[in-house]
């Protein structure tokens, strides 16, 4: 029988209690740690009335405070609904409304930011409530908002709350109420970062998600005593799955920085030993740029992105020739990926990998839902038992086709060998001059190019093409490439009609980027429109 994620923890804590399970530069909790003070909150959220069917939100900085409060709903059997702490008052109010989250638990001060302002700037009405017992339209499932730290006179503070509504409730009911969560059970209602609308919220069950974890493992390489650099917010499914998640599995130590500073996070991870590191694109440039000084010894690292840091004989000659893994909120992590240590073939670069062994995918004509062949472009399609449940407030008729396929929004095409080949959302195919544009194909193109480290490909308005192609390209550190030198030499390697007639050479600082340290298109457009040189202002 599958396993929950309760059951999972328990072993993992029985396992390898002593040992640190997250460490941040001002604190660590080890598993023993972190399963005693997870029934301690258990035992307080059953006193609060949460169950089965509850929705309790979390919203925490990556660290003890978010662990605790993550194993406590699970262990309960309530769903567990990570909130991003970026959420600006309007997005808090949307956000805890449509989660119909019943329990907020939440850390007062985070990042300089004070969050029982921001409570009450998105919902006006929690300044005159009553803590348990909110009456608020705006929000009409939410009872109480559980702060760590101080709380406002409407909320109520973990550190007297937790030990009043702990009293009284037996730590056995917690171990029953373990034993009757089932796999079928919702875990988790996971958001998506909403870089091109809404969040969507998905849902997945106990099974599902231990079931990923099992199949994600083969690909992660990592082993018990590795101590990982996890960078990625855990309220996003990069962090919880491969981060936090993939830790309870395998035993390993997730090392968490305070902050953005890339020479106090490599300090960090030098006392620290770090043995894996993984950094967004968008991190890895100063990361990179911090550790050529010569300052940190990162001689522990055996794996990861930070290239210079590793090991001579796994250093990649070319790292667009391994392998990356596409994924989604949906899928709860990567749906294709391969083993990240080989070098692929030439005609692989810039390939997605397979597909993983729990998903089967598809590719459909986005307009008519035919089914395409290898080699033909169009929409990504999954279906899997670890594909989510649904979507919160969504039919299930609305989110799945009849025959059960998932359709991600996502483009690209398999070549006859199976291997994806990744060619961006749908909403960012580029139309100019008549022909269908993949922006990914020409940012790929381009991150081909020994002297550029990060390119964005956007479509802006023209009046006569519908739509210019124009990218943005941060070049490597010592490099200076002319805007008409890379639009030469990207003729030489892809079709002249997919070319940027305008292209921008920037910092990494001047790229719109989102929350998530993704490239921010939106922004990026209009940035566009007024940046860059036209290198090619001729019609073809």
């Amino acid at each position: 029988m599958t396993e929950t994620l309760p059951a999972l923890f328990a072993r993992s804590a029985a396992r390898w209690g002593d040992r640190d399970l997250i460490v941040t530069p001002t604190s660590r909790l080890r598993y023993a740690e972190a399963d005693a003070a997870s029934l301690r909150l258990a035992r307080a959220l059953v006193g609060a009335g949460i169950g089965k069917g509850s929705r309790v939100g979390l919203q925490f900085p990556n660290g003890p405070e978010w662990v605790t409060a993550f194993l406590a709903v699970t262990r309960v059997g309530a769903t567990a609904v990570p909130i991003s702490t970026f959420h600006q008052p309007p997005e808090m109010a949307w956000a805890l409304a449509h989660a119909d989250v019943q329990l907020h638990l939440c850390q007062r001060t985070m990042f300089g930011r004070d969050f029982g302002r921001v409570l009450e700037e998105a919902v006006p009405g929690l300044a005159g409530a009553h803590a348990g017992a909110y009456q608020e339209p705006a929000v009409p499932f939410l009872r109480s908002v559980l702060f760590w730290g101080d709380a406002p006179r409407w909320g109520w503070s973990a550190d007297t709350e937790v030990e009043r509504l702990a009293e009284g409730v037996d730590p056995e009911l917690i171990c029953a109420r373990e034993e009757g969560v089932a796999p079928s059970d919702v875990a988790l209602q996971l958001y998506s970062s909403g870089s091109t609308a809404r969040p969507k919220a998905a849902l997945h069950t106990h099974g599902g998600l231990v079931r990923r974890l099992d199949v994600l493992r083969a690909f992660r390489n990592h082993v018990d005593a590795d101590r990982v650099y996890t960078p990625m917010p855990f309220f996003w499914v990069g962090g919880l799955m491969v981060g936090l998640l993939d830790a309870l599995a395998v035993g390993h130590t997730c090392l968490v920085a305070e902050g953005a500073d890339p020479e106090a996070t490599l300090e960090f991870l030098s006392r620290e030993r770090v043995t894996v590191f993984s950094a967004w694109p968008a991190m890895l440039v100063a990361l990179s740029r911090a550790y050529a000084t010569g300052k940190y010894d990162l001689s522990s690292v055996r794996a990861g992105n930070l290239v210079d840091a590793l090991p001579p004989e796994s250093r990649p000659k070319d790292p667009l020739l391994r392998v990356n893994a596409l994924g989604m909120t949906e899928t709860c992590g990567p749906h294709t990926w391969g083993n990240p240590l080989v070098e692929l073939p030439e005609e692989l670069r810039g390939s997605f990998g397979t597909s993983t062994p729990d998903i089967e995918h598809r590719i459909v004509d986005p307009d008519t839902g035919a089914v395409l062949g290898p080699g033909e472009s169009g929409e990504i399609c999954v279906r899997g038992p670890n594909v989510m449940l649904g979507l919160h407030k969504v039919e299930r008729a609305d989110v799945f086709d009849r025959d059960g396929w998932y359709h991600t929004g996502d483009h690209g095409r398999f070549d006859p060998s199976g291997h994806l080949f990744f060619e961006g959302r749908k909403d960012e195919m580029i139309k100019t001059a008549g022909a269908n544009v993949s922006a990914r194909e020409v940012e790929t193109a381009l991150m081909a190019f020994d002297d550029v480290t990060l390119a964005a490909v956007v479509g802006i308005p023209h009046p006569t093409r519908g739509r210019l192609i124009a990218a943005a390209v941060v070049p490597e550190k010592g490099a200076a490439p002319a805007p008409r030198e890379l639009w030469e030499r990207l003729r030489a390697v892809v079709s002249a009609f997919t070319v940027p007639r305008r292209i921008w050479v920037c910092t990494a600082a001047e790229m719109p980027m989102t929350a998530s340290g993704k490239v921010d298109k939106k922004a990026l457009e209009r940035v566009m429109e007024g940046e860059g040189e036209l290198v090619a202002p001729e019609e073809p």
